[in-house]
């Protein structure tokens, strides 16, 4: 999916103030994305505690490896695929744990989301996404909160443009089956 020639500049102009080290660019970004980068590793991984240092060491890597964003997609996709890279690599490392095994336990209700969370919809709204397995909350997570493409989707994950849809469909009917009160989802 081609991507308009106005995120087109943002992403060039990123890849060159990567490139060059800037530091002026580099605070942007932490604060436009921060957030967000942490609100996904807690989705991604419902470990808030380790979430804010996997963010942290992904800036690092993103400093590392600045030569490697080439502006071409989004800086969020690259981001975010590093963050996932990263806290899988380290859950494998320390625990054995694969993306499927994560955030099986129960939800994390410090977390941003549900902290902002003002009434009852919402609340159960994050109870139904905490409910479902990892692959599908990540899809629906990635879609619809981060508003990634199906493209830049499948890129971060790896997996085919029709999987991500799969995921997708399947967690929106997985959610739709919690919401109407079955929780055999």
């Amino acid at each position: 999916m081609p991507i308009s020639p106005s995120a087109e500049t943002e992403a060039e102009r990123i890849a060159r103030g990567l490139r060059r080290k800037d530091l002026t660019l580099i605070r942007e970004l932490v604060e436009r994305y921060q957030y967000r980068l942490v609100r996904y590793l807690i989705f991604l991984t419902a470990r808030r505690e380790s979430a804010e240092d996997w963010a942290q060491e992904t800036w690092i890597r993103v400093l590392d490896r600045a030569n490697q964003y080439d502006g071409r997609s989004r800086f969020e996709t690259w981001l975010f695929s590093i963050a996932r890279n990263l806290a899988i690599d380290d859950l494998r490392r320390r625990q054995g744990v694969s993306l499927e095994a994560v955030g099986e336990g129960p939800p994390d209700l410090s977390s941003p989301f549900l902290a902002a969370a003002r009434n009852q919809d919402a609340v159960r709204l994050a109870a139904a996404l905490s409910s479902l397995e990892p692959i599908y909350r990540e899809a629906l997570l990635l879609r619809f909160q981060e508003d990634l493409s199906l493209h830049e989707i499948s890129r971060l994950v790896g997996a085919p443009v029709q999987t991500v849809a799969s995921r997708i469909r399947r967690g929106i009917e997985r959610l739709r089956l919690y919401w109407e009160g079955n929780a055999n989802v």
